[in-house]
């Protein structure tokens, strides 16, 4: 018999095994915890007023750099307005993506 026949002969003696591997359901590894609930609703707050702060401080430097002539500062204030109402757009985007992800988990 060749090499060849010798591994045929034994693939086919290894009875076909059929291993069942669980598939558990998702759990909530806080248990339902609020403090989770509370630090998320604190970090929604908290870059929601950063956003806000950085709106309004970029439309101050818009003023101030129009006032003294630095059209720099003035693009700086624009750049940093888009940039702010964009993190206020992505956080209000995040806040319902993350609730409907988690509620479909459940």
């Amino acid at each position: 018999m060749s090499l060849v026949d010798h591994a045929l002969s034994a693939i086919t003696a290894i009875p076909n095994i059929h291993l069942d591997v669980p598939n558990p359901a998702p759990q909530d590894p806080t248990s339902g915890s609020n403090g989770i609930s509370l630090l998320l609703g604190y970090a929604k707050w908290g870059a929601l007023i950063a956003c806000a702060i950085a709106a309004v401080v970029s439309g101050g430097l818009m003023g101030v750099g129009a006032l003294s002539n630095r059209p720099d500062s003035v693009d700086k204030g624009k750049r940093a307005l888009l940039w702010s109402l964009g993190g206020v757009l992505v956080s209000a985007v995040a806040i319902p993506l993350v609730n409907t992800v988690f509620g479909a988990a459940a």
